[in-house]
C-alpha cells in the first residue's frame, strides 16, 4: 500500500486506474511519484507483489470483476470520489462495461476521464490491435530511424508507448484538471499514441518544409548522418558518442582530435562528410572508452560514453544526481522531474496484496 503522507505537487489528487499494460501504468507511476493517490482496479485472481513491477509502484490495488454488477458498482463508488480516471482498453470496452464517460460524468461531473489507446477513439484503425512499433509506423518516426542503407530500427518502445502515449496523457490530464478548476466540469482526454508521436515529429516536419530533411535514413543532422553527431567504436569494443552541432563545439572537437585543417570547414559540406567520418572512426578506435572519458567528458565537445542499462546507475553523474534510488532493496529510477518545494517521492513498491474498496473510501471521505 502507498504512503499517503505524500509531499509531491499532486498530493491530494485522487486517481482511479483501470489496470492495463504499457503507457497507462507508466503514466500512473509518474502521477504517484508526484504525490497522487493512485488506486488501481484489477481483475480478481491477479498476482500481486512482483518486485520487478516498477511501473506498478506507489499504488493501492482493489480487485473487482467489472462484468459483475457488484464489481461495477465498486468501481463507480470509487469514481464518485475521484478526480481522474485512466483506462487503456480498446474503444467501446468501458461503455460496454457500463463505465463510459457519460455514465461516470452523470455521477461525478468534475472527473477527468483519461483514455489511453494506440490509434485513438475513432478512425479506421481505432479497434485494431497494435503495439508501439505499429503506432509509430504511420507517423514517419519509425521510417526515419535506422542506419543508412539499412531497415528502420525500433527505438525500444520509448517513442510510442511512453513518449507519445504516457507523457501526452499526463499533459492532457493536468491541462483538463486546470480547466476544471474554472469550469467545475471534467472532460475526456483522448490520448492516442499515434497522435502523440506525430506531435513529437513537429520539428522534423518543420525541417521538411524548409527542405533540409532527407527521408533517406542516416543522411540527416540527428539520425547519424552527420559525422559530428553520432556513435563511434573505441579500441576496447565499447562506444562513445559526440554531438558537436554548434560551430564552436565542432571547432573544439577538431582541436582536441587534431583534425586536419583541410577538414575544419567540412561540417557544412556534405560531400566531405565521408572523409570526416573516416577520420573520426580512426581516431576513436585509437583509445579505450575509459581513455576517451578521461579526455573528453565534461568538455564542450558534447561527449558521453555509451553505457548499458545495467551500468547506468553507477555513472558518476547519475550517482551525484541520485538518479536511481533503493526501495526495499530494489534499485530503480528516481522520480522525475524534480521540484524545489514539494519534492516527489516513491510511495512504495508495487503492493503485495489488494484492499477492499471500503478501505479507500474511508480515506477519501
Amino acid at each position: 500500500m502507498s504512503n499517503f503522507s505524500a509531499t509531491g505537487p499532486l498530493s491530494g489528487l485522487r486517481v482511479v486506474e483501470f489496470a492495463g499494460i504499457g503507457p497507462g501504468p507508466f503514466a500512473c507511476m509518474l502521477l504517484s511519484d508526484m504525490g497522487a493517490d493512485v488506486v488501481s482496479i484489477d481483475r480478481p485472481g491477479k498476482k500481486l507483489g512482483e518486485r520487478s513491477n516498477l511501473t506498478g509502484r506507489g499504488r493501492t490495488v482493489v480487485l473487482a470483476d467489472l462484468k459483475d454488477p457488484a464489481g461495477r458498482e465498486q468501481a463507480l463508488t470509487l469514481l464518485d470520489k475521484a478526480d481522474v480516471l485512466i483506462e487503456g482498453f480498446r474503444p467501446g470496452v468501458m461503455e460496454r462495461l457500463g463505465l463510459g464517460p457519460d455514465v461516470v460524468a452523470a455521477r461525478n461531473p468534475r472527473l477527468v476521464y483519461g483514455r489511453m489507446t494506440g490509434w485513438g477513439q475513432e478512425g479506421p484503425l481505432a479497434n485494431a490491435a497494435g503495439h508501439d512499433i505499429n503506432y509509430i509506423s504511420i507517423t514517419g518516426a519509425l521510417h526515419a530511424i535506422g542506419p543508412a542503407g539499412g531497415p528502420p530500427v525500433p527505438p525500444l518502445n520509448l517513442v510510442g508507448d511512453y513518449g507519445g502515449g504516457s507523457l501526452y496523457l499526463i499533459v492532457g490530464i493536468l491541462a483538463a484538471l486546470h480547466e476544471a478548476q474554472r469550469s467545475g466540469k471534467g472532460q475526456v482526454v483522448d490520448a492516442a499514441m499515434s497522435d502523440g508521436v506525430i506531435s513529437l515529429m513537429t520539428n522534423f516536419v518543420s525541417q521538411g518544409l524548409r527542405g533540409v530533411f532527407n527521408e533517406q535514413r542516416g543522411s540527416n543532422l540527428l539520425d547519424g548522418g552527420a559525422p559530428w553527431y553520432g556513435v563511434y567504436e573505441t579500441s576496447d569494443g565499447e562506444h562513445v558518442c559526440i554531438g558537436s552541432i554548434e560551430p564552436q563545439f565542432f571547432a573544439d572537437i577538431c582541436r582536441r582530435l587534431e583534425v586536419p585543417e583541410a577538414l575544419h570547414n567540412a561540417q557544412s559540406e556534405r560531400a566531405r562528410w565521408p572523409e570526416l567520418r573516416a577520420f573520426f572512426e580512426q581516431s576513436f578506435r585509437a583509445k579505450t572508452q575509459a581513455e576517451w572519458v578521461a579526455l573528453l567528458e565534461g568538455t564542450d565537445v558534447c561527449f558521453a560514453p555509451v553505457v548499458p542499462l545495467s551500468e547506468a546507475p553507477d555513472h558518476p553523474h547519475n550517482l551525484a544526481r541520485k538518479a536511481f534510488v533503493d526501495v526495499q532493496g530494489v534499485r530503480q529510477p528516481a522520480p522525475a522531474p524534480r521540484f524545489s518545494r514539494t519534492p516527489s517521492a516513491i510511495q512504495g513498491p508495487a503492493p503485495k496484496e489488494a484492499v477492499d474498496a471500503a478501505h479507500v473510501l474511508a480515506r477519501w471521505m
